[in-house]
């Protein structure tokens, strides 16, 4: 009532928009500047009074931090962990309430100011540890009455959870599947790269460095898989040989004209969108082959040499946004391909072949019409090239 007596008030003007600026005056006067306003104009707004927002802080931070002690990712402290790729920088989760056993830390991995890593967009109940769901304030801020929602959605995720859990099949986003990680320690380097590069601790590790697989904390996306440098980790329907025989059983034309370019892309945004776009009989270039990955973050480099040396012109992985508003489903898949595609550069050396050749590319779903012109950019910069030597090998 206080709202609609304000809104027929004409002495009050009510807007909408972005503040762009807030500055004092040589009077002393308050000057507040929006853009993006209802007016369809910038605006500046000489007021008496400004009335801020109260902050909402998260009360999982541990006591002797506040919300400007956070670090980039997680309330936590660093820690070094030294492998046979050199030392890796992880951050450690102070116990607040969970006192979990991950070798990632006994709390929730946590996003700037406090609240939990998540995918925001398609599961926001959902965090890093398998079968824990956050809710209310504790997740984001909200009111009460948006908590009283959030618990109950939170409640459902948690029956379907213990539903799949006890039939032994896997939760979102691959909800039903009935594979796990498979390691061959017998040829395992102690290399630490799958335990540390897992999203959602299902891998710990023994004093010498060896894994030791969480199954049901597992969410199946193949990270480990593409970490492996050994290339012993496989699941029973997903392994590092199927993904290659796929490319090996694509033919390359001999013909210099017609160059033959393979698509990595993933399951979750990337090819929904390529689906998209084509019920849309959107055009794409003919001389792509489309192979579809759990998750970027399973992209074994093997994979990339192999395709090379059989004369393949280019490769480009299509998959996730990364970075600060992340929409990969597997938190940090598309971020952890990202990491080894800078390693490719000598694979590349070996090879006398141009690092253009291998790209990789962020997309979210509603992106779909920009699919053609992204795959004709790269097949233009790729035929600049020329054809790869190794065609007709």
């Amino acid at each position: 009532n206080f709202y609609k007596a304000a809104q027929d008030n004409p002495g009050v003007m009510l807007t909408k928009g972005d503040v762009l600026n807030i500055e004092e005056d040589s009077s002393g006067n308050i000057i507040v500047e929006v853009d993006n306003t209802m007016l369809g104009e910038k605006v500046r707004i000489e007021a008496d009074m400004l009335v801020l927002a109260t902050g909402m802080e998260t009360n999982m931070m541990p006591a002797d931090r506040n919300v400007n002690d956070l670090t980039p990712e997680y309330v936590g402290k660093w820690k070094e962990t030294e492998t046979q790729d050199g030392i890796i920088k992880e951050v450690i989760a102070d116990p607040v309430v969970l006192n979990l056993d991950y070798r990632q830390g006994p709390e929730l991995p946590y996003q700037s100011y406090g609240f939990p890593d998540s995918h925001f967009i398609c599961f926001p109940y959902e965090t890093r540890r398998t079968g824990i769901y956050a809710a209310g304030a504790v997740r984001a801020p909200m009111t009460g009455l948006q908590a009283i929602a959030d618990a109950s959605g939170a409640a459902l995720k948690a029956i379907q959870c213990l539903e799949l859990t006890s039939q032994g099949k896997a939760v979102h986003p691959r909800v039903g599947d009935q594979t796990f990680p498979e390691i061959n320690f017998n040829t395992c380097t102690q290399c630490r790269r799958c335990t540390v590069e897992c999203p959602f601790g299902a891998l710990d590790e023994d004093e010498k460095g060896t894994p030791k697989t969480n199954t049901y904390r597992c969410r199946r996306c193949g990270t480990c898989m593409g970490a492996c440098p050994q290339k012993i980790i496989s699941f029973n329907d997903y392994t590092i040989d199927m993904v290659a025989s796929m490319m090996k059983a694509i033919n390359v034309p001999d013909d210099t004209e017609k160059p033959r370019f393979i698509a990595l892309i993933c399951e979750n945004d990337a090819y929904p969108s390529i689906d998209i776009a084509a019920l849309n009989r959107m055009k794409f270039s003919p001389f792509f082959r489309f192979i579809t990955l759990r998750c970027l973050g399973g992209t074994n480099l093997v994979w990339v040499a192999e395709a090379l040396s059989t004369g393949v012109d280019g490769i480009i992985l299509i998959g996730c946004k990364y970075g600060d508003d992340y929409q990969c489903h597997f938190i940090k898949g598309s971020q952890m391909c990202n990491e080894r595609l800078g390693k490719v550069q000598e694979t590349l050396g070996r090879l006398m072949l141009e690092a253009e050749r291998v790209k990789q590319v962020e997309l979210a779903m509603n992106e779909w019409d920009q699919i053609p012109q992204i795959l004709d950019d790269f097949a233009e910069e790729v035929k600049g090239f020329g054809p790869n030597p190794f065609k007709g090998f």
